[in-house]
């Protein structure tokens, strides 16, 4: 028979049993769930860094960039840069690009209202993409799991730029939740700006230029930019449509075995 254990010394302090967080088999456990944690923390100050910008954009009553009133109060360059970075945050809380163009264009000319409109839209894509990577990646990026998820995760980690350009040329895709949902991606960043800028370039132009003869909608450079919203439109859906079969074409090829 074994001997029973001898009576703890006097004054002795007991040992508790080993936690399993304090084990080497449970600490991994411990870092990710204070990753993911803190990944959920970082995703609801995104949220709300979100609807706070939504909120100020609806109180400060965007519209008012439209009238001309206030930049008669300031130097020509100062109302421009200022107009550039309202163009930014604006696009980057939701508001309609079209809209900022076409107030562009009214207010400084078909010219500089471009330049301030592209100038804009970069602004906003990288402020949108900077803070989609920043606070909602970690959180949002393991729920790619779907099938088109994760198709359209591979899409823009593999064609980049032409994913990117494609993107930015069709018509009805929402500038802003685009921006935020190629963060989740493993997109690059020269890509979405390069991809923004030449991309957005047409339909900026066409904006505003359409704004700066917004007082007479029947004049040929109005017609000419409607015109060319509609065209580009079109054919941003047609390259849409061929690049798709052509990536199913090449999915659907079979290799042929070689036999030695």
């Amino acid at each position: 028979m074994l001997a029973p254990a001898p009576p703890p010394l006097p004054g002795a302090a007991a040992v508790a049993p080993p936690d399993a967080t304090s084990t080497p088999a449970g600490r991994p456990r411990v870092r990710v769930a204070a990753a993911l944690g803190s990944a959920w923390l970082k995703c609801a100050l995104l949220l709300a860094l979100l609807a706070a910008a939504v909120a100020a954009g609806l109180l400060h009553e965007p519209q008012r960039l439209v009238t001309g009133s206030w930049t008669a109060q300031l130097p020509a360059g100062t109302a421009l840069t200022g107009f550039t970075l309202a163009y930014g945050l604006a696009t980057a809380a939701f508001v309609p690009r079209p809209v900022l163009s076409l107030a562009a264009g009214a207010l400084f000319g078909a010219g500089l209202g471009t330049a301030a409109s592209l100038a804009g839209s970069v602004l906003g894509t990288a402020a949108a993409f900077g803070l989609g990577r920043l606070l909602g990646r970690d959180a949002l990026r393991p729920l790619l799991r779907g099938r088109r998820l994760a198709a359209a995760d591979r899409l823009l980690s593999r064609e980049g730029f032409r994913a990117v350009l494609v993107l930015r040329m069709l018509p009805g895709v929402p500038f802003a939740l685009s921006n935020y949902a190629a963060a989740l991606s493993r997109l690059r960043w020269p890509a979405i700006v390069a991809g923004t800028a030449v991309g957005t370039l047409p339909s900026t132009a066409a904006y505003a230029v359409a704004g700066s003869r917004a007082t007479d909608p029947t004049s040929p450079a109005f017609l000419a930019a409607s015109a060319f919203l509609a065209v580009t439109g079109l054919g941003a859906v047609g390259l849409a449509w061929y690049l798709r079969a052509r990536r199913r074409r090449a999915a659907c090829r079979v290799p042929t075995p070689v036999t030695g």
